[in-house]
């Protein structure tokens, strides 16, 4: 009876807010796991690819003419579930029904939050996950193409196996913003931004 009862007390607005921005922080140490596959003993983790994603997003939204807020909102909280079940590779995608568990997670955490985060958070994922509106749909190409161009860094930094990202992750790109920067990215050199930007003496 206790342990019921102390399940439905409700949680103070302020401590369920920073409960919540603790959790996401734990993004910060999950890692990629797709990538140990392909060799990478230490590859980037759900935050700094989720980040990345919110950059790629704004950029795809802008020059695609859809709403920006609505699409850097889905790519910064697409994986807010893999706080609480980490990351997992396809691999492990084709044994567990992952996506079950990510919906339950994502409504749990939703549980003690503002009502006006929880109503927003809860449309966008909606949103995202029927890939219907131009949004989710840019949101999903962010998400593919962030995933492409770290998979060309790593063979760049002489991990040729994650190459294999390259077959068919491509075919799911349906933005033209997407599909032209992903065949640029092809033949593109990962290193030379900065070596533009520092000249260095001979």
């Amino acid at each position: 009876m206790k342990s019921s009862a102390k399940k439905n007390k409700k949680i103070n607005p302020q401590v369920a807010a920073l409960n919540f921005f603790a959790e996401a922080g734990l993004l910060k140490r999950v890692k990629r796991s797709g990538w140990w596959v392909a060799g990478i003993k230490d590859p980037e983790s759900v935050a700094e690819h989720c980040f990345r994603c919110a950059v790629i997003g704004f950029y795809l939204a802008q020059c695609e003419g859809v709403n920006t807020y609505k699409v850097v909102t889905m790519t910064l909280f697409n994986d807010i579930h893999e706080a609480r079940i980490n990351d997992l590779h396809k691999m492990g995608h084709h044994y567990i029904d992952f996506r079950e568990a990510e919906k339950k997670v994502f409504s749990d955490q939703m549980t003690s939050l503002d009502k006006r985060v929880k109503a927003a958070l809860l449309t966008m994922r909606s949103d995202y996950e029927g890939q219907v509106s131009k949004e989710s749909i840019i949101a999903r190409d962010a998400d593919i193409l962030e995933c492409l161009i770290q998979a060309k860094e790593y063979v760049d930094l002489g991990f040729p196996v994650a190459r294999t990202f390259f077959k068919r992750a491509p075919g799911y790109l349906k933005t033209k913003t997407a599909q032209k920067l992903w065949q640029q990215a092809l033949s593109w050199d990962s290193h030379a931004w900065w070596q533009n930007v520092v000249k260095f003496e001979r």
